[in-house]
């Protein structure tokens, strides 16, 4: 049973969730019209609306990592609202902020905030210990301990993944000697790449990790690095690059971002040019005629984890959307994980294509007892494929198909996913790389064993 601060402060802590970079932030009422933000993205809509649904003003955002994800808006709210900045003093943020080492204290008024070393998801990480007088209340543990795991520590280097596991380790068996009571504040959650299980819980208690999460049931520390690296998969390639962003503080946002129209013509030459076209449409209307060359990013909560993955950040990029699709919903995500080169929207959509004459391509799209092609290519990450397959379906990951494009055979092929959504993308990407006869998969592997009668390879 929660205790009585605990649940006062629960009254007091807004979630805001990212489901598409599956990760949280927080806004904690101070009880005074201030707020304490924890891990805001650069996208700050949501948090802006719920300070301004409690008539909050965000006095202070703390951070408690250089996040690999996404960037953060602790720089865009001081420069809006002169909010103070809390941050690990050895990530050597080069934009003014408050320093803070472990054991460290904000006077939050009437709540103090502690900072705690928690190295391992990375080296600078602090977790956020809010205690109500004497009382140990809740803890921010970012990329420290979350739900029944800890973030990954592979994201620094590869030569250091090992040592930063096991200084995970360390980092969770402090934490779990905080009371049971303890509420356990993640950033990652269930979606992240930076590891988080599958499950609908993205906040916790000590008690409750203690009891249920494996990885404070390793016997060692030894078996831990075992078990936290052995389940590491890959991670989408805008990664690598954000966190440097984040020590050198985003670029400010200031004005609001908007799509400019651009002709046929213009589309044309920005594609010839070695731009990008993204067609963010459902996948059945990319399917059912698309512009030569563009890529399908279908707008979904995962938008902005495939923009990230496949296309570079500094070329050009158009887009090609609906006219129910909401600008803002395809410029925000972009810019969250630093695309900021969204040069305009093909104006009039795919319907002002046609008219000036355009040539239109479309893809088969094939249910689950449909598949007659003698290729079958599986774009799922590893752990999915590992499931459940079609029997002689070749995995190649989305991330990394257009390394591996050039591999399949000039030979009519099927391109599967979960649902479909990333299929597309990867026929796309194929299309856009010369290969032609291809069908993609409405539905999944079981959906295909379901239909045929057939059993699944790999299980």
């Amino acid at each position: 049973m929660e205790s009585e601060d605990s649940l006062t402060l629960y009254d007091q802590l807004i979630s805001v969730v990212d489901e598409g970079l599956g990760n949280s932030a927080y806004l904690l009422d101070l009880g005074d019209g201030r707020a304490l933000a924890v891990d805001p993205a650069l996208d700050l809509r949501a948090v802006a609306r719920a300070a301004d649904s409690q008539g909050l003003r965000i006095a202070y955002a703390a951070d408690t990592h250089l996040h690999a994800d996404f960037l953060s808006g602790a720089r865009q709210l001081a420069a809006d609202h002169g909010t103070v900045t809390l941050a690990a003093a050895a990530d050597g943020r080069r934009f003014p902020h408050t320093e803070l080492t472990d054991g460290d204290e904000i006077d939050l008024g009437g709540l103090t905030l502690r900072a705690l070393a928690t190295p391992g998801h990375t080296p600078e990480h602090l977790s956020y210990l809010i205690l109500d007088g004497s009382a140990e209340v809740g803890v921010f543990t970012g990329g420290s301990l979350i739900v029944g795991a800890a973030a990954r520590t592979d994201l620094i280097s590869a030569d250091r993944t090992e040592e930063l596991a096991r200084s995970q380790y360390h980092a969770l068996r402090r934490l779990a000697q905080l009371p049971d009571t303890t509420a356990v504040w993640p950033t990652h959650g269930a979606g992240s790449f930076c590891a988080a299980p599958p499950g609908t819980q993205r906040t916790s208690t000590i008690g409750a990790e203690k009891a249920g999460n494996t990885l404070l049931a390793a016997l060692d520390e030894d078996a831990f690095a075992r078990l936290l690296v052995g389940g590491l998969g890959s991670y989408p390639a805008y990664f690598n690059r954000l966190a440097e962003i984040n020590r050198r503080g985003p670029d400010l946002v200031t004005e609001v971002p908007s799509l400019t129209g651009l002709t046929a013509a213009e589309i044309w030459r920005l594609i010839a040019a070695g731009g990008y076209l993204v067609d963010v449409r459902p996948a059945a209307d990319y399917a059912a005629g698309h512009v030569p060359g563009s890529i399908a990013i279908p707008l979904r909560a995962a938008y902005p984890t495939w923009l990230g993955w496949l296309l570079r950040p500094d070329v050009p990029i158009a887009i090609v959307r609906n006219p129910d699709q909401d600008p803002a919903d395809i410029l925000w995500p972009a810019l969250n994980i630093g695309y900021d080169r969204m040069v305009g929207e093909l104006a009039g959509g795919i319907a002002a294509w046609i008219a000036s004459g355009g040539e239109l391509r479309t893809i088969r799209r094939v249910r689950p007892g449909e598949v007659d092609t003698p290729v079958v290519v599986d774009v799922r990450q590893a752990d999915e494929h590992a499931t459940g397959h079609l029997p002689g379906a070749r995995l190649i990951e989305l991330g990394s198909l257009p390394l591996h494009a050039d591999e399949l055979p000039p030979a009519p092929t099927t391109v599967m996913c979960a649902h479909g959504d990333r299929a597309t993308t990867a026929a796309s990407l194929l299309e856009r790389g010369g290969h032609t006869e291809l069908s993609v998969l409405v539905g999944g592997a079981a959906d295909w064993s379901a239909a045929t009668g057939r059993a699944l390879a790999g299980r």
